[in-house]
């Protein structure tokens, strides 16, 4: 038994996308999709600062993805069981097959974008990418970030957390600790999104 979370520093995250991308190829994620993206804490507009020029200005980025709930609000509205909690590893979980697109999971969560719903599928390259063991994307069905559930079977991390350069993200068993995730937990001060929502996120957000 596990319960898998990531932390990401957001005094190191430097906004580049890089998490984004991986997670965009490594699970053949469609067109105008991604299931993780950086968002500016700043300006009005992305990538820009907020505060007054030139003493006090400050700007840093947020990721922002499925937050692996331990009390997740899209599992308790699914009618049909198509999105559930796994019990060996806390990883909120959709089962495309069972989907049947009503999309009140998308309703339900309080965290705005991290899912998506595949009206069509539509691919700028005309060949399949990332892993071939990633699931296959099906029509009129919800999708998210899945913790790379095909790595995590292979006792492999994330694939956003192996290619942040800036060493930005944290990840593992939140309940052992001696993992990489809980040691930082305990030394750094986070924030969580959203925790009066009641949904207990596993995402954490270093300070």
């Amino acid at each position: 038994m596990a319960r898998y979370g990531i932390a990401v520093d957001t005094q190191l995250c430097v906004g580049c996308n890089n998490c984004a991308m991986v997670c965009k190829v490594e699970n053949n994620v469609p067109d105008n999709q991604w299931w993780n993206r950086a968002m500016t804490m700043g300006g009005e507009n992305e990538y820009t600062p907020g505060g007054t020029y030139p003493d006090n200005l400050r700007m840093r980025f947020i990721t922002m993805a499925c937050q692996h709930c331990d009390n997740p609000a899209c599992v308790k509205v699914c009618p049909v069981g198509a999105t559930y909690k796994d019990t060996e590893t806390g990883v909120v979980r959709q089962d495309y097959d069972r989907c049947i697109g009503c999309r009140m999971c998308m309703a339900a969560c309080p965290y705005t974008g991290v899912r998506s719903f595949n009206w069509d599928l539509r691919y700028s390259l005309d060949f399949a990418v990332g892993d071939r063991e990633a699931p296959a994307h099906q029509k009129h069905t919800v999708e998210k970030c899945t913790m790379c559930w095909h790595r995590l079977a292979r006792g492999e991390r994330p694939a956003c957390i192996d290619i942040c350069r800036a060493g930005a993200r944290y990840w593992g068993d939140l309940d052992d600790p001696e993992s990489e995730i809980a040691e930082v937990l305990v030394s750094r001060k986070y924030f969580q999104m959203l925790p009066e929502k009641g949904t207990k996120p596993n995402l954490y957000y270093l300070m």
